[in-house]
């Protein structure tokens, strides 16, 4: 359900007029959050979630995002669901809330550390009104009798927390998100609030018609860190740029510029690093998802309470991260995307104050991102398994066939059947219960042309993968300015070299630099391509664009060829 729509005053904001509601929220984040003024688009998104408009708020990591349901949240008529995808960060976002209790109403958990009884509580707690805030993960909402408790306490507002997870596109893809859209219609579709730091248009748009979300507000800050100085260390070998990662670390934390984070893409990499860093006389340990629970809380704590110079990781040591002042972040390899780059980078210097993002680059270790983002199922393999589940249902199998059965039946794991399933799920061929039971779609597509389908989708993920690689290439091998790049990948536009980042300092940003001579190209234009098809321009430069394609990922083109070949049109979007 959406707020309730009456005539306008105080009690309620949805009907409020643009004035009474602009003065609560402001009251509200004054005196409750002691926030003497907003950061950019905070308050932009409030007032969309408050006038009961589904919204997508993009705001840098350390931006406050979680304010907007904090405040948000307490001016309409009801309780607040917020789907959040680590227990961990949870609990801290229950423990924040706890501190303003008395103004702000009662938060709670629920995950499958509680017990059911405990479960139970919560649920009856959010209906007759004692808990207004409750987080959970997507998996709850996989139970239809959460999904009901919660439907009967009627939600206000919906809010899904690090909403890149939902889209393919994402560098956090959760199959789990992709049945949120389902879950609030369920809930009658109240108001619906997606958070994320990071998305790039395409992961913008899927967010959107994953979410099922209605004429929604997007509401996109602006991504600039200026505060994170941006730098690429160059090695042509293993061996020096293994001792390049050790002694830049060294070297910041020598200089008092610590505690950081060291990213690696592999655990043994972790492990590798953190000793040599320990046995040099720092205070460092690795963190990645071979460890157990136990191990992997602890660092997490250690780390928080400043018992620690550094934690090297994996990405597993990611969301929910926030230590305001961690002051460097170090990657000894690239990461998968400068989607993934800029929310791991967004770590440091929460407190405003100079920080260093450092990517430690051997061309080499692109191989590394390249596999990772290869992997096309067979189209046969993508038949046998939509054949099987509609042979279950032909032979009057009720329940669906679960994902056990099929494992057995096709020999397969979990994991690539999971994919499998998903990628039939999107093409409309399988739906999939809570439970991940699955079920043919209604007139879905015989099993050759739900395969057919699916590769080819499995395709188009696949060439945007490998496109973002090499814009991860093309930020580490630039000579431009690194800020202006970084920034371009997500379509906006600075017009003057940063002054922050090691490009800037040598002075090869400022070769040719000035913005792009007379051209029907701007940022954001739509255009067509006669091979690659639809796309926007996202980056524009003196002598070269780059284009968001829909099918084909990203491309750097030449201007002069663009424009003397005539390789692109403008389109109306």
């Amino acid at each position: 359900m959406t707020p309730r729509q009456s005539a306008p005053d105080d009690d309620n904001p949805a009907g409020a007029t643009a004035s009474v509601r602009t003065r609560r929220i402001r009251e509200f984040a004054r005196d409750v959050l002691g926030f003497e003024e907003f950061r950019p688009g905070q308050e932009a998104a409030m007032q969309a979630v408050v006038s009961g408009r589904d919204t997508l708020a993009v705001l840098p990591s350390g931006a406050g995002k979680t304010a907007v349901y904090q405040v948000a949240g307490q001016l309409l008529d009801g309780p607040v669901v917020i789907v959040s995808p680590l227990i961990a960060l949870q609990r801290d976002q229950v423990e924040r809330l706890a501190e303003i209790e008395d103004r702000a109403g009662r938060a709670a958990q629920l995950n499958s550390t509680l017990s059911a009884g405990d479960q139970r509580e919560v649920l009856e707690s959010l209906q007759d009104g004692t808990v207004r805030f409750v987080f959970l993960a997507p998996e709850q909402l996989t139970k239809p009798e959460v999904v009901d408790a919660i439907s009967e306490a009627k939600p206000a507002l919906f809010v899904v927390d690090e909403a890149h997870c939902v889209s393919a596109w994402g560098h956090d893809f959760r199959p789990d998100y992709l049945r949120l859209g389902g879950v609030i219609e369920q809930l009658g579709h109240p108001t619906v609030l997606a958070l994320t730091a990071t998305a790039a248009p395409p992961v913008r748009a899927e967010i959107v018609e994953r979410l099922e979300m209605r004429d929604p507000e997007v509401v996109v800050a602006g991504f600039d860190r200026p505060e994170i100085r941006l730098e690429v260390d160059h090695y042509a070998d293993a061996h020096g740029k293994e001792q390049g990662v050790l002694d830049r670390v060294l070297a910041e934390i020598g200089e008092g510029r610590g505690p950081g984070i060291v990213y690696s893409a592999t655990r043994r990499g972790t492990e590798e690093i953190a000793t040599q860093l320990a046995d040099r006389g720092l205070r460092a340990r690795y963190y990645h998802a071979g460890l157990n629970k136990g191990d992997r809380e602890d660092t997490q704590r250690a780390w928080m309470e400043d018992e620690l110079d550094v934690v090297v990781a994996t990405t597993a040591f990611g969301m929910g991260i926030d230590k305001p002042d961690t002051r460097f972040v170090i990657h000894a390899e690239p990461a998968d995307s400068l989607d993934s780059y800029y929310q791991e980078i967004g770590r440091a210097g929460r407190d405003g104050r100079p920080a260093l993002a450092l990517l430690v680059y051997r061309q080499e270790d692109l191989g590394v991102r390249r596999f990772f983002a290869a992997g096309i199922p067979p189209e046969e393999e993508l038949k046998q398994v939509a054949g099987l589940v509609q042979a279950a249902a032909a032979a009057g199998i009720e329940d669906g066939v679960d994902v056990k059965a099929l494992r057995e039946e096709t020999g397969r794991a979990a994991t690539p059947l999971a994919r499998d399933l998903n990628l039939l799920e999107q093409v409309a061929a399988v739906v999939l219960d809570d439970d991940g039971t699955a079920h043919p779609a209604p007139e879905g597509p015989p099993p050759a042309e739900a395969a057919e389908a699916a590769r080819e989708l499995a395709e188009q993920h696949e060439r945007m993968d490998q496109s973002r690689v090499e814009m991860m290439r093309g930020y580490a091998e630039t000579r431009d300015c690194r800020r202006q790049f970084l920034l371009g990948y997500f379509g906006e536009q600075l017009d003057e070299p940063c002054g922050n980042c090691d490009n800037c300092e040598s002075g090869t940003a400022y070769e040719d630099a000035g913005p792009a001579e007379d051209t029907p190209f701007a940022v954001g234009t739509p255009v067509e391509h006669s091979e690659w098809g639809a796309g926007a321009v996202m980056r524009l430069e003196d002598d070269r664009l780059v284009v968001l394609f829909d099918e084909v990922g990203y491309k750097t083109l030449g201007l002069a060829a663009v424009t003397e070949n005539d390789l692109l049109r403008a389109r109306t979007p």
